[in-house]
């Protein structure tokens, strides 16, 4: 993470999803205070971005947790965090890939350190802004799809 992501810096570690695949809603503090990981918190964030399309659950990098969770602040942490896509099984990758040439055919997605999502009420843009200035990871603007890429990866921009 960036340097404004020192541990004493980071949000409080609290998110809220909501999965539009799946219609499930979580909300929870995956972090505490001291900085310390709930396991039990990071399970529960698997099982909401697993693949949809699968049912594979997968580990979500905690990075990128923190990346979500810096952005969403950043615009206000106001609103549940839409989820389009979480973790992606190999297989179902495969898939998209054959679909569109937008999809990578090495994602993040696969490896669960990327998100595609949007926060109703608040303008892509302005999530796109905040993600830009932390110039960390990924971030993909898709304003057909009406979602936001963020990922682990190096900082780049589409």
């Amino acid at each position: 993470m960036p340097s404004v992501a020192r541990a004493n810096e980071l949000p409080d570690g609290e998110l809220t999803f909501f999965n539009v695949h799946t219609n499930e809603r979580l909300r929870v503090r995956y972090r505490d205070d001291a900085g310390k990981y709930d396991l039990t918190a990071l399970d529960e964030v698997n099982h909401i971005l697993r693949c949809h399309h699968t049912g594979e659950v997968a580990a979500i990098d905690v990075q990128l947790l923190e990346h979500v969770n810096l952005v969403h602040k950043a615009v206000n942490g106001a609103g549940e965090i839409h989820v389009i896509s979480g973790y992606r099984s190999p297989e179902y990758n495969a898939q998209l890939v054959k679909r569109s040439r937008r999809v990578a055919q090495h994602s993040l997605h696969i490896q669960g350190q990327a998100l595609d999502f949007y926060v109703p009420g608040v303008k892509l843009r302005e999530i796109r802004r905040a993600a830009l200035r932390l110039q960390y990871g990924g971030v993909g603007f898709y304003p057909r799809g009406k979602f936001i890429h963020l990922d682990c990866g190096p900082f780049r921009t589409w």
